[in-house]
Parts: C-alpha cells; sequence; structure tokens
C-alpha cells in the first residue's frame, strides 16, 4: 500500500513520537511505502498570537501542501497521527477532496478536552466533554495556562464539530484502549468508526533478570503523571524498595531534592531507550502512578515485554493494562500510603512476584507484538480504501 503519513512533532519527544515512527517503520518493513508530511512545535515560536490561532483551525499551508502531494501518486490512506496545532484538520478535507480516505489515530484526548488530557489543577477534569464550545477549557485557561491559546484551541474544536469534520471527513479513528474509545463515544464521535488498536513494541527487547531489586519510574516528570504521588511514598510511608527515577519535567527541581534526603531515590535523568530497557529488566517492578486518564501506556507495555511487573494507579487506560494480581498491581490513583502498600506487598511475596513476571512477558506476547499489531492495522487501511 502507498500511505501518507501526517504528523506534528512535540517539542519534547515522547510516546506518541515514538509509537509513530514506530507504526512507519513497521509498515516499510512489511514492504508498503511510507510517506511522511511532518511539522514541529519548534515553528510555533515563528508564529504570531494571530497567526498561530488561525493556522490552529485551519493551515492554509498544510491543506496545500497535502494536496498537491497526493496530486503526485495514487495513495490508498492518509493516516493522521496528531494535527495540532500546525497542521490542523485542514488535511482531512485535503484528502477528501484527492478522494482518499482518512484514519486519524486517538493518542490523546484532543478533540475533547482543549489541554487534551482531561486533568486541571491536580485532579481528572470532564468539564469539557460534550460541550459543543467548550468553554471551562477557557475560563480555566487550560491550554498551557494561557486564555488566549486556550480560546484559540476551543474556537478550533467548535468550528469543526460545527462543521461536521470529525463525524464525516475522518473514515476511521484508531483508540489506544476500550477505555479510550469509550471517553470518544461519550464526546460525540460515532462509535462505528472507532476501532481499539493498541501501540505496540519493535523490534522488541528480551525479557529481563528481575534481579535488581529496585522499583523504575520512567516518564516526563510532572503532576498529571503521579510524581508527588511517587515521591509522597517514598518519602512519608518510608518504603524500603530502592526507586530509580528516569525522565525530565517541570518536577525535576522536587524530585532532586529528595534525593538529597532519601538515599534510595536515585534519579537518573534521561536516557536512551537501550539503557531504560535494562533498567526495566532488572526492575523488581515499574511504577505507573498517572492522575489522568491515558489513552494507552507504553513504558507498562515496555516493561511487560521485559518481564517485568506494573504497579499501577488504577485509572484510565493503564487500569484496563495492568491485570491486578496477575501482570502486576492496582493502587489508589493519589494514594500514596496505598502505593507504598502495593510495594511492599510485592516485596514480601517472591513467589507471586516470579509469577506475575512470566505473566507479563505472556501478556506482551499476546497482545503487543509487531505482528499482531501490523495485521489490525493493515485490517484498518483496507476497511477504508474498499
Amino acid at each position: 500500500m502507498h500511505i501518507l503519513s501526517i504528523h506534528n512533532n512535540y517539542q519534547i519527544r515522547g510516546g506518541e513520537d515514538e509509537s509513530r515512527e514506530s507504526e512507519e517503520r513497521l509498515l516499510r518493513e512489511m514492504g508498503h511505502q511510507v510517506d511522511a508530511y511532518e511539522e514541529h512545535n519548534d515553528r510555533v515560536a515563528e508564529q504570531g498570537g494571530a497567526q498561530l490561532a488561525l493556522r490552529t483551525v485551519w493551515s492554509r499551508e498544510a491543506h496545500q501542501t497535502v494536496k498537491q502531494q497526493l496530486r503526485k501518486s495514487t495513495y490508498d490512506v492518509v493516516h493522521v497521527q496528531n494535527f495540532f496545532p500546525l497542521i490542523s484538520p485542514s488535511v482531512y478535507y485535503a484528502a477528501k477532496a484527492e478522494k482518499v480516505p482518512v484514519v486519524q489515530t486517538l493518542r490523546n484526548y484532543r478533540l475533547l478536552c482543549p489541554n487534551a488530557l482531561f486533568f486541571r489543577d491536580g485532579h481528572v477534569c470532564e468539564d469539557c466533554l460534550g460541550k459543543f464550545f467548550p468553554y471551562p477549557g477557557v475560563l480555566h485557561s487550560c491550554y498551557r495556562g494561557n486564555r488566549a491559546a486556550s480560546g484559540a484551541t476551543a474556537t478550533m474544536l467548535t468550528v469543526h464539530r460545527a462543521k461536521g469534520t470529525w463525524t464525516n471527513m475522518v473514515d476511521a479513528y484508531i483508540a489506544l484502549t476500550e477505555f479510550a474509545r469509550q471517553k470518544f463515544i461519550e464526546g460525540g464521535i460515532p462509535a462505528e468508526k472507532i476501532v481499539v488498536k493498541p501501540n505496540f513494541i519493535h523490534p522488541h527487547p528480551s525479557p529481563g533478570e528481575g534481579r535488581g531489586g529496585y522499583a523504575l519510574y520512567v516518564g516526563r516528570l510532572s503532576m498529571e503523571k503521579g510524581l508527588d504521588t511517587l515521591l509522597a511514598a517514598w518519602e512519608n510511608h518510608r518504603t524500603q524498595m530502592p526507586l530509580k527515577i528516569v525522565g525530565d519535567g517541570p518536577l525535576a527541581p522536587q524530585v532532586a531534592e529528595i534525593t538529597k534526603r532519601l538515599p534510595q531515590v536515585e534519579w537518573l535523568g534521561r536516557k536512551p531507550m537501550t539503557e531504560v530497557h535494562v533498567l526495566m529488566g532488572e526492575a523488581m517492578a515499574l511504577i505507573f502512578p498517572s492522575k489522568w486518564y491515558e489513552t494507552f501506556g507504553r513504558v507498562a507495555v515496555e516493561a511487560f515485554a521485559k518481564g517485568t511487573p506494573v504497579i499501577a494507579a488504577h485509572i484510565g487506560a493503564i487500569a484496563e493494562l495492568v491485570d491486578h494480581s496477575r501482570t502486576g498491581l492496582h493502587f489508589c490513583p493519589g494514594d500514596s500510603v496505598d502505593l507504598a502498600a502495593q510495594v511492599e506487598w510485592l516485596l514480601a511475596h517472591p513467589k507471586e512476584l516470579a509469577q506475575m513476571r512470566r505473566e507479563a512477558r505472556a501478556e506482551f506476547e499476546a497482545k503487543y507484538t509487531a505482528q499482531q499489531n501490523y495485521q489490525k492495522l493493515i485490517e484498518i487501511y483496507e476497511l477504508v480504501s474498499q
């Protein structure tokens, strides 16, 4: 097949960028031709406020570029990974004008929530869910703490709801979990257009030994990721297991500070994925303390690939990924006491931990390999191309 992949890259590389690249790489390995149209958020600084607001709603540049690209050759599908903020939904219309079907992967909640997270002031917030104009997101300056930018995002959502863009211009949506699918249905996306296809790891690493005796956190150091819960579990409840933290973000100063007080907590900063996978394989458990409705949980699946169980907050998609007492443990989101209790339980039950390691790897092999994912993706492409 001939595929045009469209993606607006983030300034700080994350799971969305990694997953999109993995998908493109896999398709090419399987013999398909994948062309890419990309923007990068480093260009946001070049845009004036009014110009960026208009471009967020409708990018003439992206519309024209995609239309010209589609006229150069015969394409089977346009796969939009992320259009915000520089590409805009105008690319759907370019594809439709050239009679090329459109697939959109739903890697965050941008179509329903101005900040894409359903998270505000340290807690889950669904105030904009189902509203034609998501005015609470503007009132609370939910996008980047900026009311004007939040207004531009809310305007984009409202304009395209009014135009019927989400209903009529996209042939299929890919949700990463059933939890996320249900949220988008609540938000008005047609249920019959949303297919669940998880992310995958390719090439996948071999299982580790789990002999390091430590817990591991990998990800952005931010409030919505539950870093305050994680740090409190170790500082306030005398959690005995050593903790290694990989990543960077706005809560980095707090992480650095706690490492000075607690010798069992070590901050490693950012690490390449090869090193992260080694750390995962030797960890006793991966901690996934998110407070927001994750659409997936890529690091959890990477831990499964290494045979490492996950102690996860029982919220959103991550609660769906982790099977309590089989591939890991759940704890009440935001509850550092419960998190500490689950860590201590794992320390006290080595036989159950060994069984969880086997189950975690089996879960990965059953659901998250490249081959299974490839077959599902091609089925989606063929469905919209009929």
